[in-house]
């Protein structure tokens, strides 16, 4: 039988570790529809934004000077329940200067906004918000949490 010791079971929140309670609950938190999962269609939509949205500025087409000298990474795009609003989790390249490139995109959101929806296939135009992605700290983090000694002694027994 597997057993945690003390260093493995602070991380079980971290690492997702707990069965599909856990993982539901994890999952919530990427929907705001009362506890429960995105459905297919958020998940679809929310990816297709994603793409849009990562070629709109790869390529550039917003007529902003600072935008344009960043490079920034879509990580994820969350759509609410109804799709009226977009959340887009971004990072610029490098993870300098996240404040400067947040800024950058909501004060083009507007512009963005529109590009997006004339790139798509959608009937309507949902608002978008940007936040910055920390996928990559939480990477970090577990990556680190994982090279401990005492994770690594649990995890050799």
């Amino acid at each position: 039988m597997f057993r945690l010791s003390g260093a493995l079971r602070y991380a079980k929140p971290l690492l997702g570790i707990g069965g599909r309670k856990a993982y539901i609950g994890d999952m919530a938190k990427t929907s705001n529809r009362d506890g429960k999962a995105p459905t297919q269609r958020m998940l679809r939509v929310g990816e297709q934004f994603r793409r849009i949205l990562s070629e709109i500025l790869q390529r550039g087409d917003v007529h902003d000077p600072d935008l344009a000298r960043m490079s920034i990474t879509v990580g994820e795009v969350r759509m609410s329940p109804d799709l009226r609003i977009a959340t887009a989790f971004v990072l610029p390249l490098g993870g300098h200067d996240k404040e400067g490139a947040l800024e950058a995109l909501r004060r083009n959101k507007h512009e963005l906004r529109h590009l997006v929806v004339k790139g798509g296939s959608m009937k309507f135009a949902p608002e978008l918000r940007f936040e910055i992605d920390g996928t990559f700290d939480q990477m970090d983090a577990t990556r680190a949490l994982l090279d401990s000694g005492h994770v690594k002694q649990d995890l050799d027994d």
